[in-house]
């Protein structure tokens, strides 16, 4: 893929080598809290209720702020002797102070020490993307605290005894200064809180780092005693949340786990069927009876994978490989060999050409891609993919003999039986399975299941399909959820295959700030300096383009909330991808890991770390696993539907279960100078599609591979007149556009969920237009191996209207708001815009009612050619139930021991 380098620097920008370096150690913070903890609190101090003072003339070092308006200086302000009789008063006063623009590294100051990191303005310009600082800009973030009571804020003239040593300092004119645990800045405009009576923070701090928190409420408790503290030292500790488990009991415990042995049986059969057909005919070829076959076992070590050289499926057991060439055959390519239909699954090479920057924006092509004749780097045509393999087959005995060398064998030998695990094991497990099921039910057959409540309100319309009854979606409350009653009704939503949307999950969090600038300096100022230099650049996708672009961190994030545009003012859309790497989410943003952890609803199926109904948490330790998330997504979006260039996710179908957190969502608000240019821009795009598919549809009118009724395919696409439905009150249209005033208060994504069984109408559909379609660089879509795993189409709103027209499909559609969850069945394709800028997290699991699906979803992946995004075996579905039930059945079994 094609990296662009978008060149560092706008008006006012910060570099990171401006930003001071050192470090300060883990163990500093711990012996900050031990004393902390150990202070003298029977000391009582009379507490005045008056005020806080301060008091001389003071000059204040400048220090430049960030996102100021035109970059103009702040003024120095002088400091009188004041005093403040509430919090609005003493906020007035500080209401035009701007200068609050921390950046200081953690690894730059201790606690106690006066070197502290320095931030310099950089004056570098950016010369390929305009600036969008203009734009009025709002936010909503997850970070508000519990509401407090309304009160007005005593403010006290602080008194040494109520903070440690550590922070306060004593100056030789006898005022007394004050560190904030913030910023470890001295300052006498701070708020102690009334609780730890330790831990204090400027008013600055607050505004800039808590601006959902009022004076008091810091006051009644400090972000540290909420444990949403965002400061450095705090963001890179561990341990200080503790992920919430809800008490189950060991009949509760037994169920769900008998639930998972009993879902997983049919599997285990069918593996074990597999292999004893293989085995049998393995007897035939030696000419030996079953008692007397001997399988050698293969040395597999835990941290490697074992795929098939054909397929790319994982191998957990049972194979065919080769002993002069190691070519290595899994038991369904053996099964195919056999019956003559093993498929080729040839590379296919193609890449969009880069027709330049005025092609992208309606324009013609720049000359020197017209004047390519064989460009390299050009689609070739489809040879042999996916047909059947005429050049290896069985023997007369079914024995197989290794691939032909054009296919990575030596085409000699005959291939070898062989086993992984040990003999007879998974006969072995689906007998303990039963065994244990059967007593367990026995046990315990006096459980029952009561579900909860259904109210009405925990229902949302997300689709007008006729004589449907799942029309409807179960979208219960966060604190609903922790119910055993609703864990039953969402399993019967989920069994069937349908999404589940979860409102206010952030507030069972402790309620950590999801600011993208807050990430952004816990990563910047990690603690180890190796990843830090790692992350002050970042590979961003071009959603116009849909190529990478490679753009300083702190540019994106401003454009985040500020928006950036193109010359021509189109909106530039960047998309953030998995970032930190979700290998390594949990030890660079440790708190914000486990704050994503505590408001997971439904932790019985999705906690990633101890989920009980999760198969992907039972693999044992040591063995290879699949990268199962947290993962982040930050991207940009606008309201407008652009039609080309949209901040989406195009559609696509995941090979396992998932839940989506919407953490923090920022609105860019459009002048009318650039609407005006958008509509015109729209204008131009328009004409390109309509003179690019007459051009390939007279290109095609000769050829015997001609669509029939493509001209009307374009009348149809182009000339006809949009007719828009009314508007249903309670739901969203079956276009899919969202409620603006839903999108105006908290809404910032919009999804397109489709139902499994409308997954042939749907590609019969992309089939049928996938001309109507842009990908990379803008150019038209030049092929379609799969219609949904090549994740080359985005369905827009006329697109979804012809849909239904043509097909009778309709995906659910719905906005998404801040703090709400949205659970994707695995095996239904989906697709997402963004609305505002957004900030998701998602984690993938694996569910027992799903498993067929990820079954599904991985042959269809083994018939992808070998160079296919989708085609490796990445979540290994087979393995993961084998090792899920060995622990159902040990857990279980120990559980009836104790009830004995």
């Amino acid at each position: 893929m094609q990296v662009l380098r978008v060149e560092e620097g706008r008006p006012g920008q910060y570099s990171d080598k401006d930003i001071g370096s050192g470090k300060r150690e883990f163990s500093e913070l711990l012996e900050h809290e031990k004393e902390e903890l150990l202070q003298d609190q029977s000391e009582e101090d009379e507490k005045d209720n008056g005020r806080l003072q301060r008091t001389g003339t003071k000059k204040r070092r400048f220090t430049p702020e960030i996102g100021a308006s035109n970059g103009k200086r702040i003024r120095k302000k002088q400091l009188a002797s004041n005093y403040y009789e509430d919090a609005d008063e003493l906020m007035d006063e500080m209401e035009h102070d701007t200068e609050i623009a921390f950046m200081i590294k953690s690894k730059a100051r201790r606690r106690g020490s006066p070197g502290r990191g320095k931030i310099n303005r950089s004056c570098s310009v950016d010369s390929g993307v305009k600036d969008e600082s203009k734009n009025n800009t709002s936010y909503t973030s997850s970070s508000s605290p519990p509401s407090s009571p309304n009160s007005s804020v005593s403010v006290l003239r602080w008194d040494r005894s109520r903070c440690t040593s550590r922070h306060i300092k004593q100056q030789d004119n006898g005022d007394v200064c004050f560190k904030c645990h913030q910023c470890m800045q001295e300052s006498k405009t701070i708020v102690s809180c009334s609780k730890c009576e330790n831990n204090s923070y400027c008013i600055r701090c607050i505004k800039e780092w808590y601006p959902h928190m009022k004076v008091q409420e810091v006051k009644e408790l400090c972000p540290f005693c909420r444990r949403n503290c965002n400061c450095n030292a705090c963001l890179h500790s561990t341990g200080m949340i503790k992920t919430p488990k809800r008490d189950i009991s060991d009949y509760e415990k037994a169920q769900h786990l008998a639930h998972l042995i009993r879902s997983m049986l049919p599997f285990l059969k069918e593996f074990s069927d597999e292999q004893k057909e293989e085995i049998q005919i393995e007897a035939n070829i030696q000419g030996e009876s079953l008692s007397n076959i001997i399988i050698e076992q293969t040395l597999c070590y835990n941290d490697e994978r074992v795929y098939c050289n054909h397929c790319a499926t994982s191998i957990v057991d049972l194979h065919r490989s080769c002993p002069k060439c190691l070519y290595e055959l899994c038991l369904s390519c053996c099964r195919e060999i056999r019956q003559g239909c093993l498929l080729d699954r040839a590379e296919v090479k193609f890449q969009y050409r880069n027709m330049g920057c005025e092609y992208i924006h309606g324009g013609d092509p720049s000359p020197e891609c017209c004047s390519l004749e064989a460009p390299d780097n050009h689609i070739e045509p489809l040879t042999g993919w996916n047909e059947p393999l005429t050049g290896w087959s069985a023997n007369d005995d079914n024995s197989i003999t290794c691939a032909p060398k054009e296919m990575g064998g030596c085409g000699e030998s005959n291939l070898a039986l062989k086993r992984i695990l040990p003999c007879d094991w998974i006969a072995s497990l689906e007998a303990k399975a039963k065994t244990v099921l059967d007593i367990c039910e026995t046990k315990y057959c006096t459980f029952k299941h009561e579900c909860g409540e259904r109210r009405i309100d925990m229902l949302r319309k997300a689709a007008s399909r006729e004589d449907s009854c799942d029309n409807f979606l179960y979208c219960p409350d966060s604190r609903d959820t922790l119910k055993e009653g609703d864990l039953l009704h969402f399993r019967e939503h989920w069994i069937n295959g349908e999404p589940v949307i979860v409102q206010n999950v952030l507030e069972q969090a402790n309620g950590l700030s999801w600011e993208p600038m807050v990430m952004w300096r816990a990563l910047s100022e990690n603690m180890d300096p190796n990843s830090t230099s790692q992350f002050s650049e970042v590979k961003t996708i071009d959603c116009l383009a849909g190529c990478e672009v490679e753009i300083n961190t702190r540019q994106f994030f401003e454009g985040y909330t500020e928006g950036r545009m193109y010359g021509n003012l189109w909106p530039e859309m960047l998309k953030l991808k998995d970032w930190p790497p979700s290998d390594k989410f949990e030890n660079l943003l440790p708190r914000h890991c486990d704050e994503f952890i505590t408001a997971l609803p439904f932790q019985e199926y999705t906690d990633p770390r101890a989920g009980l109904l999760n198969l992907a948490v039972k693999l044992p330790p040591g063995v290879l696993k699949p990268d199962m998330g947290p993962k982040t997504y930050i991207a940009y979006g606008l309201v407008e539907e652009l039609g080309r260039g949209d901040s989406v996710t195009k559609l696509h179908c995941d090979m396992s279960d998932a839940v989506n957190i919407l953490t923090h969502t920022a609105e860019i608000k459009l002048g009318d100078e650039q609407k005006s240019a958008i509509s015109m821009l729209k204008e131009l795009h328009r004409a390109q599609d309509e003179r690019e598919l007459r051009n390939w549809v007279n290109s095609q009118s000769g050829q015997s591979g001609a669509q029939i009724g493509d001209e009307e395919i374009i009348e149809k696409t182009y000339n006809r007149e949009l007719k828009v439905p009314e508007d249903d009150a309670d739901g969203p249209t079956p276009s899919g556009s969202p409620c603006t005033e839903a999108v105006e208060e908290t809404g910032g994504a919009l999804w397109d969920i489709f139902r499994r069984e409308d997954v042939p109408q749907l590609e019969a559909y992309l089939k049928k237009h996938y001309k109507e379609f842009r990908h990379t660089y803008c150019s038209l879509v030049e092929r379609v191996i799969h219609p949904i795993h090549d994740q080359s189409f985005y369905l827009t709103m006329d697109h979804k209207r012809k849909l239904k027209e043509e097909f009778g499909v309709e995906p659910w559609t719905f906005v998404q708001s801040l703090g709400e969850a949205v659970f994707i069945p695995a095996g239904c394709p989906h697709q997402v815009r963004n609305l505002k800028s957004c900030t998701k997290v998602a984690v993938d699991f694996v569910s027992p009612e799903n498993v067929h699906e990820c079954l599904r979803l991985t042959k269809d992946f083994r018939q992808l050619p070998k160079n296919h995004r989708a085609r490796e075996d990445k979540l290994e579905i087979k393995k993961m139930i084998l090792y899920a039930v060995d622990q159902a059945v040990k857990d279980l079994e120990a559980l009836v021991a104790t009830q004995v």
